[in-house]
């Protein structure tokens, strides 16, 4: 079997030496075709780094450069939609066509608020009322501040654990103190997201891997189900957020279970979970999936109305009216909330921004991630001025808003009017809601966070982010949610840094019939030359994975496989070419090593080869005088013109060792050897074809190679 490599630029490369060549060119095993040594540009230091900007001691007036410029551009519209993202939709609003469609999806959302507000205010050790105070304000400054059309903020489940998992261990939940800190902690997560979103942090956020999300999300909903047994139980449990102490609670109580909430619980449960899954699964039932919660609510309340049944509790006496302003209080426990307050923060970064990118994408319009954390700040402060605490974007409301067609902001502002009704007129019906009912519509909405599809996906695809999901969905589920997040993130770093100080280095060889070098593992056929190493470097070299790098040179300098092997036979490596082209960063330590290295393969008779450095790269090199030291002959545009050069020199010490020589103590060294056979002809056709014994000809020329075929 034959197999044949051609590049697309083959046939270019056949006319571009010679225009007058014939086309006919005979079919033989080995073709020749005309090749140059491209000229590498070797930029000047000295005017880079003064008029280019690029050099890093412009950096600061470069970047100062930009930002003037940018600003420059700016039109009064985008000075207002800078600071009231709400413009971008309002000038361009169709009200005909968007009026109508916005109603809807709000009304809608607001009927699947009202309950789960509650519902999460329950979760969260609070009061119902302060959920609905949650889902008015931080919904109408959203609208205003915030740049997603399709995200719907208030009250979530995971915040609402985060709440009362902290406070909780400071201050009972009875205590009128655990309200004024959930306010207080409002505040706080506000002004950290504000202050990220100023200072364009939301990048920070890329270092947590999805898979450690998910793990964390997954073990989060399997402990907020747990906490809400105690409604369908009809007895306390322990409030906690490790699974162990919960089961313990749970089993230590059972003599006080009781039937009436169970059955109850769920019978709704089973109702809301059908309901969901009719809605997904089909079309023209997606209502069904939004009226869930306000179905839940109304039978639960009707049932309570009609048969006053006295084993069920219920939400009882809920405040009247819309919030007033008032300042958070009990400023004395902030230094204590800070780590729960950066953990509620990366939590709305992850659930908010993830969602609001994704739906942008869906409806063609762009998103400014820290514009969106800015926006979710905002909120969160002014919210917490109307005792609400800590708000972020859903999942599952922004995915009913968007299924519902919601089109701008309008539809959040309609979802707070329907929620501000609800605090002037409904409030009185609340209190007959049994807990169980609020339960049920909880662990309805966090069973879609239990994303087992996720971890049978990793362990299918990656086994390293299976191990990741599988870490922190452990540790969370034993040891708590702070520990659980900071496990995850600290074991995602800790692969992130392993993988960079420990990159991926390839041994190149050539495909039969190109001039195309790849990784010789993944294609077995491609072959080497004798007493050439082709190594690239899949990473930026900085000081983290020099060491690993110089580890990895010397040994492929040792362990070379000359089965595939061609060229002159030698008994050693004289030449390691070192692709670039992947490398787009070096920093000072790794130069300090690079010239090193050259010191170490000099003693040793080894050239340094450098082939296809970026510019800025290059740059370095040459300030740093690697350039100067290793010369700039053997800095090359193509792996390929590196080994056409190294070949020649090769040939020419093979040539050199069968000739008689000085005496042993005078015998030049590699590097003087080559200083004295630059200018020398060796038939590179003829060495790159593999040939151990050179032809000489007259009409074979050292610029011609052959389009090589190999049998196999």
């Amino acid at each position: 079997m034959e197999i044949t490599y051609a590049s697309p630029s083959a046939p270019n490369l056949a006319d571009s030496g010679d225009s007058n060549s014939n086309s006919s060119m005979p079919t033989t095993t080995t073709l020749t075709r005309p090749v140059k040594i491209i000229p590498l540009l070797h930029p000047n230091t000295a005017c880079s780094s003064s008029g280019s900007g690029s050099g890093s001691g412009s950096f600061p007036s470069a970047l100062f450069s930009k930002w003037k410029t940018k600003v420059g551009r700016m039109s009064w519209h985008n000075w207002i939609e800078l600071f009231l993202p709400c413009y971008r939709w309002i000038r361009t609003y169709k009200w005909r066509e968007y009026l109508q469609i916005d109603l809807m999806a709000g009304t809608t959302v607001g009927v699947m608020l009202v309950p789960q507000a509650m519902s999460y205010a329950k979760l969260a050790g609070l009061e119902p009322i302060y959920g609905l105070y949650s889902g008015f304000v931080p919904l109408f400054v959203y609208a205003i501040f915030g740049s997603s059309r399709q995200l719907a903020v208030g009250p979530v489940a995971l915040v609402s654990l985060l709440v009362s998992n902290v406070l909780g261990g400071i201050v009972d939940s009875s205590d009128e103190l655990y309200t004024e800190l959930a306010i207080l902690l409002a505040l706080m997560v506000g002004i950290l997201e504000c202050i990220m979103g100023l200072l364009r942090l939301g990048w920070l956020i890329r270092f947590i891997s999805h898979s450690v999300i998910s793990g964390f999300t997954t073990a989060s909903a399997v402990v907020i189900a747990l906490s809400q047994a105690k409604y369908f139980l009809g007895y306390d449990i322990v409030r906690s957020s490790k699974i162990v102490p919960l089961i313990e609670s749970i089993i230590a109580g059972a003599d006080g279970f009781s039937w009436p909430p169970f059955v109850m619980g769920s019978i709704i449960l089973a109702i809301l979970v059908i309901m969901k899954h009719l809605g997904k699964s089909r079309k023209y039932l997606r209502f069904l999936r939004a009226a869930g919660p306000l179905t839940a609510v109304v039978l639960g309340t009707t049932f309570v109305k009609i048969f006053h049944p006295a084993s069920i509790s219920l939400v009882g006496d809920i405040p009247q009216g819309l919030p007033k302003f008032s300042i958070p209080k009990s400023f004395g426990y902030a230094l204590s909330l800070i780590p729960t307050a950066a953990l509620i923060t990366g939590v709305a970064i992850l659930e908010s921004v993830g969602i609001a990118k994704a739906l942008a994408a869906k409806n063609g319009y762009e998103l400014d991630s820290n514009q969106e954390l800015f926006g979710l700040g905002v909120a969160n402060v002014i919210g917490s001025f109307f005792s609400a605490y800590p708000t972020t974007g859903s999942f599952s409301r922004s995915a009913v808003n968007h299924e519902s067609g919601a089109k701008t902001g309008l539809a959040g502002i309609v979802t707070g009017i329907i929620m501000g009704c609800a605090l002037l007129f409904l409030t009185p019906l609340f209190e007959y809601i049994p807990q169980c009912v609020l339960a049920a519509i909880v662990i309805s909405a966090v069973m879609g966070l239990v994303d087992y599809n996720e971890a049978i996906f990793l362990w299918r695809v990656d086994k390293k982010d299976f191990l990741l999901w599988t870490i922190t969905c452990i540790t969370t589920l034993f040891l708590g949610i702070e520990i659980g997040v900071l496990v995850g993130v600290g074991a995602s770093l800790a692969f992130v840094i392993h993988e960079s100080a420990n990159p991926h280095i390839a041994v190149l060889g050539r495909l039969p019939g190109t001039t195309v070098y790849r990784n010789s593992k993944q294609y077995p056929e491609a072959y080497t030359y004798n007493g050439i190493v082709i190594v690239r470097i899949d990473a930026p070299i900085y000081f983290a994975n020099i060491s690993y790098i110089k580890d990895r040179l010397r040994e492929y300098e040792v362990d070379v496989d000359r089965s595939t092997s061609r060229g002159p036979e030698v008994e050693r490596i004289y030449f390691v070419i070192i692709e670039l082209a992947p490398v787009t960063y070096i920093d000072s330590s790794a130069v300090q090593a690079l010239k090193d290295l050259y010191q170490e393969y000099k003693l040793r008779d080894i050239q340094i080869a450098i082939s296809n450095p970026n510019r800025e790269v290059l740059l370095t090199l040459s300030r740093s005088g690697l350039v100067e030291l290793i010369g700039k002959e053997w800095y090359f545009v193509r792996v390929h013109d590196a080994v056409q050069v190294c070949l020649q020199h090769v040939q020419s010490l093979k040539e050199t060792s069968k000739t008689p020589g000085p005496l042993l103590d005078d015998k030049p060294t590699l590097f003087q050897r080559l200083s004295r056979q630059r200018g020398e002809d060796v038939s590179v056709s003829v060495l790159e074809s593999g040939s151990q014994n050179p032809l000489t000809s007259k009409d074979s020329d050292p610029q011609l190679e052959p389009l090589l075929s190999r049998k196999s």
